[in-house]
């Protein structure tokens, strides 16, 4: 047996005490449910429970995923920015539909969100960027992203010029940067389960509001 075989042999999942979760006393509507269960997990101590899986389909029909970080949550979505030009802002300028993945292992938890995906206004944008810190504008002004880079040698000058503008000019644009907003079409609601008898819970919505559904493990 491989060391990596080892290693992954020996893990165990959700070793700690977890949460109950009646679906039974879940709110009509999934957004309060997201915004609690978020809270418990930062509560209780998960590591960067804002940062989420996001994936998109590309010009080809292949999936595509990656780590994005959670930017608000409310009655119009889920929202996360991105360089329009990057990958996935192609993607779903070409196909304007994406999937979020939770995974909240402190608890147990996971929430998955589909649905079609619409972007702010460019004053959304701007003030979403210039919200954040430095280091984030610095980023979004060298832009570039998902480029193929020559050398560590031109990313270090570009970082470099972009860290002086940020710094000198906190104000700056950063034309392409965008919001999106993930417009929820199902939403579900994972609780896993020591015994495995995990509990699914999936809204789903219709012409008459949100209907919701439990679903086997």
């Amino acid at each position: 047996m491989t060391d990596f075989h080892r290693a992954l042999h020996s893990l165990r999942v959700w070793d700690t005490e977890l949460p109950s979760f009646d679906p039974a006393s879940a709110p009509p509507e999934p957004l309060p449910l997201f915004h609690d269960w978020f809270t418990a997990a930062a509560a209780a101590g998960q590591t960067e429970p804002h940062t989420l899986s996001l994936a998109t389909v590309d010009e080809d029909g292949r999936p595509d995923v990656r780590t994005v970080m959670l930017h608000d949550a409310d009655d119009r979505g889920w929202h996360f920015a991105s360089h329009a030009t990057s990958a996935k802002g192609r993607q779903l300028a070409a196909r304007p539909e994406a999937a979020l993945g939770f995974y909240w292992p402190v608890q147990g938890r996971q929430v998955r969100v589909r649905g079609h995906v619409t972007t702010g206004t460019p004053q959304e944008a701007y003030e979403d960027l210039h919200a954040r810190t430095t280091g984030a504008l610095a980023s979004a002004l060298v832009g570039r992203q998902s480029e193929v880079l020559d050398s560590p040698e031109t990313l270090a000058e570009a970082s470099a010029a972009a860290w002086r503008r940020a710094e000198a000019e906190p104000d700056a644009p950063a034309p392409t940067w965008t919001l999106y907003v993930v417009e929820p079409a199902e939403v579900e609601f994972f609780q896993g389960d020591a015994r495995r008898r995990h509990v699914r819970l999936r809204y789903r919505r219709t012409a008459g509001g949100w209907t919701r559904e439990l679903l086997w493990p």
